[in-house]
């Protein structure tokens, strides 16, 4: 998919399996919008093929609408309905919806289902947002940010919500800037940047390493010019060093003393001057900044 001379989407290949709860990310700009406005319909692909539920979707829209439900980044209500109006009109959409009260209910959209549209909090938004895209009863259910704005009480709850589903056999693809929520729900997650898919896994095999760890070292004042290959020729081959910004840097390699203590010795060497050096095991956020180089940021 291209924009002009911007290439969004460039020999993209993946595969959602059914059942079961995949996060798509990357930074902005990577082309996760994209790849999913091109799984739900919106877009054609300029180059090669899209098959949703065995179906094409754009040639085959009437047959896979009723089965696919879309939760949109912006929303996708009129600014001034009201949101329980909103809800009970996509409802009606639909042959078998689910009870728009107990829907309602679950997702806290009760105290503000007489609140026109354009006067919802973030959070609300994405709560009904969330309601219309379920209540149809789909097969398949595409979440852009479900999360985002939302309170911890009923972000817990819209998780709980996902993992039933997953549970009823119904495959969710989300896309989050939450990386605690993408390792907490996911059971396969892929990673994009630059239209391309760099990493696939599920979290634990994308986190895990056997006995490596991650070294993150802050500093006061900017790393001198060549610091991340100065101090990964110290390390050795096993080990990979990533300058994260001009004050961070992030070291991968053996969990062993020997690591550390290697580290603190370039410091000292080279006027280094650590604020803080923390040392653990690899987190879906240290992976995702090893690929990308750049902080999934909303």
């Amino acid at each position: 998919m291209r924009y002009g001379d911007t290439t969004a989407v460039a020999g993209l290949s993946l595969t959602v399996e059914r059942g079961t709860i995949t996060a798509v990310l990357g930074p902005n700009g990577a082309g996760k919008t994209t790849t999913l406005e091109t799984c739900e319909g919106y877009r054609a692909p300029q180059q090669g093929t899209v098959r949703v539920l065995g179906l094409d979707p754009r040639r085959d829209r009437k047959q896979l609408l009723p089965r696919i439900g879309v939760m949109l980044q912006d929303g996708g209500a009129w600014s001034g309905v009201r949101a329980r109006e909103m809800l009970d009109h996509v409802a009606r959409l639909h042959a078998h919806p689910l009870d728009t009260d107990e829907l309602a209910g679950r997702l806290g959209l009760d105290e503000c289902g007489r609140t026109p549209y354009r006067r919802l909090s973030g959070g609300q938004k994405q709560r009904l947002g969330l309601a219309m895209a379920l209540v149809g009863r789909p097969e398949l259910v595409f979440v852009d940010e479900p999360t985002a704005g939302m309170d911890p009480q009923a972000r817990r709850t819209t998780w709980a919500l996902l993992e039933e589903l997953r549970a009823d056999g119904v495959t969710v693809v989300l896309t989050t800037h939450y990386m605690d929520e993408a390792e907490r729900l996911a059971d396969r997650i892929h990673i994009l940047d630059h239209g391309r898919l760099i990493a696939s896994g599920t979290p634990l095999a994308l986190t895990r390493g056997g006995h490596v760890a991650t070294i993150r070292l802050v500093v006061s004042r900017p790393f001198p010019d060549g610091a991340p290959g100065a101090l990964g020729q110290r390390l050795g081959p096993d080990t990979r060093v990533t300058q994260l910004d001009e004050l961070s840097l992030m070291v991968v390699g053996p969990a062993d003393s020997t690591t550390l203590a290697t580290v603190s010795g370039w410091c000292a060497e080279n006027d280094v001057l650590p604020e803080s050096l923390t040392l653990g095991q690899r987190t879906l956020e240290d992976v995702f900044l090893e690929l990308t180089g750049r902080e999934l940021a909303p």
